[in-house]
């Protein structure tokens, strides 16, 4: 049994060695690359002011945040969560960045970086010069992200276990050998056997059709064909 967590944070800036903090986190759990539906999410408060440009990411104003839990009281829960399973996330390197800023004001160690799984890193491998952000994977593998308005943890990382998937080669979920009990059930498509057989319906062109047809070709000069048809029998 592999279990790995999808991992997304929101946060003030793009710095923590400035002053940016997090505050917003969110996982959830694979087992054999199949979403169990286990998950971790908390909003936090940041201690500051969340600059305009960050508000315009993804919707969350210090006055909003106010009165939440602050990260030396959630650090805990959500290390828990983790466990010490390899994590997920698309550019990986900056969410580790703020989580262990953040695990070091709380007076506690870094996340091992052997856990890290950097999304962005795989998408660039499979697919060079292309964009490989978030939403421009989810068009490319046909993962509806209508509702992803804003930036948004829980609902980037549910997306984002998405295009893990497909960058792991898209396996099938029914496939996946899970033991969990708490794993979600495979959706099983049936095929009736007794299917009715299709009717021909041969589309036949008209003489005018045919005529513009022989018209066109008459046009073309020296065509393969007559080169073809030319040609002496092989042997």
């Amino acid at each position: 049994m592999s279990r790995t967590l999808v991992l997304d944070t929101e946060t003030t800036g793009f710095d923590p060695a400035t002053g940016d903090r997090v505050l917003e986190v969110a996982a959830v759990e694979l087992v054999n690359l199949v979403p169990t539906g286990r998950f971790y999410h908390q909003l936090i408060d940041p201690e500051r002011e969340v600059p305009e440009e960050a508000v315009k990411v993804h919707g969350f104003t210090w006055d909003m945040l106010r009165g939440k839990p602050k990260f030396p009281a959630i650090a805990q829960d959500m290390l828990d969560f983790l466990g010490d399973d390899p994590i997920v996330a698309h550019n990986a390197p900056f969410d580790f960045g703020f989580l262990d800023a953040e695990l070091k004001l709380a007076g506690r160690g870094p996340l091992d970086r052997v856990r890290m799984v950097d999304s962005l890193q795989l998408a660039k491998k499979r697919f060079p010069g292309l964009p490989n952000s978030l939403d421009a994977l989810c068009r490319r593998y046909g993962i509806d992200n209508s509702m992803r308005t804003a930036h948004n943890a829980l609902l980037d990382v549910q997306l984002l276990a998405q295009v893990y998937l497909e960058l792991m080669g898209g396996k099938q979920p029914g496939l996946a050998l899970a033991t969990r009990s708490n794993v979600a059930a495979p959706v099983v498509i049936t095929v009736d056997s007794d299917v009715t057989a299709r009717v021909p319906r041969p589309i036949l062109p008209t003489e005018d059709e045919l005529a513009a047809h022989r018209a066109f070709l008459g046009k073309l000069k020296e065509p393969l064909w007559t080169a073809l048809e030319a040609a002496p029998p092989p042997g």
